[in-house]
């Protein structure tokens, strides 16, 4: 992602936030998109409350998808066989944000919101996106052949697509003053 945003004329630092240096700048909003699940939540919101002007504000992000329970129960087969320790939900990741954002103090409560929407997938629209989420990123090649075969002999039993349901939720809270 850095590479591209760097070919695209986009000034890029790369750092995690608990080891980034701001270099005494401030920003107005400190937005992460599905990655602040790789943050340690309290470390994250104070490094955000030292850097955001009052007003600015804190909102991290995830797309939950809730499958049909047919689907569910195809998929978390092929997990529990393959990943058995890997998580199938983010749902637990948002209170965890919520508690470090209140934990940092400096914001205002944590606001939460919620999006519906869905979108219907082929086997291989599926199957060309899996790779790319949560702890499948994290899988030897093998292991990885092995899940991607066995959710597609899934989508293959159910008429080879179907509709994923999705809830953005975002967590956010505005700075208000010094630490």
């Amino acid at each position: 992602m850095a590479d591209f945003a760097r070919r695209s004329g986009v000034e890029v630092e790369v750092a995690t936030i608990e080891a980034w240096d701001a270099a005494g700048r401030a920003f107005d909003a400190l937005v992460a998109g599905t990655a602040w699940h790789w943050v340690d939540p309290a470390a994250g919101a104070a490094k955000a409350a030292q850097v955001l002007r009052p007003g600015g504000r804190l909102a991290v992000f995830w797309h939950v998808f809730q499958l049909p329970p047919d689907v569910a129960e195809a998929f978390a087969a092929v997990y529990q066989r393959v990943v058995p320790d890997s998580p199938f939900s983010f749902r637990a990741l948002f209170p965890k944000a919520a508690d470090g954002i209140r934990g940092a103090g400096g914001f205002s409560d944590p606001e939460q919101w919620r999006f519906d929407w869905e979108r219907s997938y082929t086997r291989d629209e599926w199957l060309d996106q899996l790779p790319t989420s949560g702890a499948l990123t994290q899988l030897p090649p093998d292991k990885l052949a092995e899940v991607l075969a066995g959710v597609g002999a899934a989508i293959d039993a159910m008429g080879g697509n179907f509709t994923m349901h999705y809830a953005t939720v975002a967590v956010t809270a505005a700075r208000t003053g010094a630490t």
